[in-house]
């Protein structure tokens, strides 16, 4: 545990943005990323189905035909799977005071698969992508896991 804990305190690893802990800096990086799925997903989907779909009531919803559509809109799908999990991890360990090492290790190993899991996902990548997703469930876990310890 010594190691993680020194692998913790890297100031590589420390951001805080604004002013904020490294846990709601990770937080606010994971609503961005959010964002960027989004408006990437709805970019290349729109490309295929049309900004008259897009703009329209979408009653009819075709499937979509092309690799990179598809994978950008499941990819974003998977995050909307494990972003609230997260996120609620992130604001009970804050609400009860629960700040440790694994908090921090655990939401920044969140946020960088989170961050991976994208491209990999998009360009096609197998084994590693599931990987990149498993990280993230680890990462969850370890936030969690402060929750139990006093």
């Amino acid at each position: 545990m010594g190691n993680i804990q020194a692998i913790a305190q890297s100031p590589y690893l420390n951001i805080h943005l604004g002013g904020m802990s490294v846990e709601f800096s990770m937080l606010t990086i994971a609503i961005l990323l959010g964002f960027v799925q989004l408006f990437l997903a709805v970019q290349v989907v729109t490309a295929e189905r049309g900004t008259a779909w897009n703009v329209g009531p979408r009653d009819v919803t075709p499937p979509l035909k092309g690799k990179l559509a598809g994978r950008l809109d499941r990819a974003f799908s998977n995050f909307k799977e494990t972003f609230p999990f997260f996120a609620v991890a992130i604001l009970m360990t804050a609400i009860l005071g629960r700040h440790s090492w694994t908090t921090q290790v655990g939401s920044e190993l969140y946020v960088a698969a989170r961050i991976l899991y994208v491209p990999l996902y998009a360009f096609g990548v197998t084994g590693l992508r599931t990987l990149a997703f498993l990280v993230s469930v680890v990462g969850i876990g370890l936030v969690l896991a402060a929750l139990f310890v006093p």
